[in-house]
């Protein structure tokens, strides 16, 4: 069975570049990058309820038995980011992409070609205000973090 895999940098990327995929009928897995705040791992379990999420692991690289050629891996979009850490897992994700893995790149940055209108901003808010409160001044005066989203994916 094919698995859904977002590869978020930080709690809060893989609502602002995912929501639609995490509100989609099957459920991902989530991996987070290893050096995460512990405060933020707590809000994470809010995501984990309120998605009804099952897996979620806080990693520095892909477990082996993810690597699977019928798997779909959503990574930073390593040409848009301007965040270190966002372009290093970019980075990863182009290496798996090149090897001929399934790689579908999003961002968190909302000046990109491939963006667009999300279709229930409201609604990615609300998950974004109750998941992740530390974060909220992010999206409290800058509305794209729940207006926006795009993904993409590159043809070697």
């Amino acid at each position: 069975m094919s698995e859904i895999i977002i590869v978020a940098p930080h709690p809060d990327d893989e609502i602002i570049g995912c929501y639609e995929i995490l509100k989609g009928e099957k459920k991902p897995i989530i991996i987070y990058g290893g050096e995460t705040d512990p405060d933020r791992r707590e809000e994470v379990k809010t995501l984990q309820k309120l998605f009804g999420i099952n897996i979620q692991l806080f990693q520095m690289s892909m477990p082996p038995n993810l690597l699977q050629k019928e798997n779909t891996f959503y990574y930073p979009d390593p040409s848009s980011e301007v965040h270190p850490l966002h372009r290093a897992y970019g980075f990863q994700g182009e290496s798996m992409a090149r090897a001929g893995l399934n790689v579908i790149f999003y961002t968190t940055i909302m000046n990109t070609p491939y963006i667009h209108e999300v279709e229930d901003p409201k609604d990615k808010k609300m998950f974004l205000e109750s998941c992740y409160q530390s974060q909220s001044d992010l999206w409290k005066y800058d509305h794209k973090y729940f207006l926006f989203e795009g993904r993409t994916k590159w043809m070697f």
